[in-house]
C-alpha cells in the first residue's frame, strides 16, 4: 500500500480528506479510505477498523505495543502484524498498519482509526456520535444509547467509542457541537466549584 504522503500524485492528493485541520491522522484516514475504495474492500475495512478501535480500548498490551517510544520499528511492526493476523484482519488493513509502523505513527494509530471513522460517517451521511467511557462500553449499555440518540433526533447516527480512564464513570458524548457530559469526574468538578463557591 503506498504511504500517506500527501505529495503529488499520492493517495491523499485528490482532495478526499473530510478534516477541520488536515492533520496528520485526517491524511491516513482518507488515503485508507481510497485505498479501500479501489480495492472494493471498503464495507470490510470500515468493519476492520472498527475492530482494532476496540482492541486498542481493550488490550493493555497492545496499547503498550503501539504506544512505546522504545519499541524497534521492525519489531513494533512484526508484532502488530501477529496481532492482525490472530484476529484475521484482511490484507488492506494489515498493509497499511504496515505503513503506519514504518513510518514510526503507530502511537497515532487510535487517533487514525477514529479519522477513518468520522470519515466514513461523512461520506455516508451519517452523524458521529463520540463516546467516551471509563470502561469499554457493554452490548446493553451501547444499546440504550443507541436508543436515547435516537429519541433526541439522531436516527442516522454512528457511535465511535473510546476509554478514557480518567472520566472514573459515565459518559462524555459529543455529537457535532452538542456535547453531554454526565462522567463522574465532570460532576466531582462541579461538585468542588459549588463547594468553593459556597465558602
Amino acid at each position: 500500500m503506498a504511504s500517506a504522503s500527501t505529495s503529488s500524485g499520492g493517495p491523499t492528493s485528490s482532495g478526499t480528506t473530510v478534516s477541520s485541520g488536515g492533520g496528520l491522522t485526517d491524511r491516513y484516514a482518507a488515503a485508507l479510505y481510497s485505498y479501500a475504495e479501489d480495492a472494493h474492500a471498503l464495507d470490510a475495512v470500515v468493519a476492520e477498523m472498527e475492530q482494532l478501535g476496540r482492541m486498542i480500548d481493550t488490550s493493555a498490551d497492545l496499547r503498550r505495543l503501539i504506544e512505546s517510544p522504545l519499541i524497534d520499528v521492525q519489531q513494533a511492526r512484526t508484532a502488530a502484524f501477529a496481532v492482525l493476523a490472530q484476529a484475521g484482519f484482511g490484507k488492506p488493513v494489515h498493509d497499511f498498519v504496515g505503513v503506519v509502523a514504518s513510518n514510526r505513527r503507530l502511537r497515532s494509530l487510535r487517533a487514525i482509526v477514529t479519522a477513518f471513522a468520522t470519515l466514513v460517517a461523512t461520506k455516508r451521511g451519517v452523524v458521529t456520535a463520540h463516546v467516551a467511557s471509563a470502561h469499554p462500553l457493554s452490548d446493553v449499555q451501547r444499546t440504550q444509547l443507541r436508543a436515547r440518540l435516537i429519541e433526541a433526533g439522531y436516527s442516522n447516527v454512528n457511535i465511535l467509542e473510546q476509554v478514557q480512564a480518567d472520566l472514573l464513570g459515565g459518559l462524555v458524548v459529543r455529537v457535532g457541537a452538542r456535547l453531554y457530559d454526565t462522567s463522574l469526574k465532570s460532576r466531582l468538578q462541579r461538585l468542588q466549584y459549588a463547594m468553593k463557591g459556597a465558602a
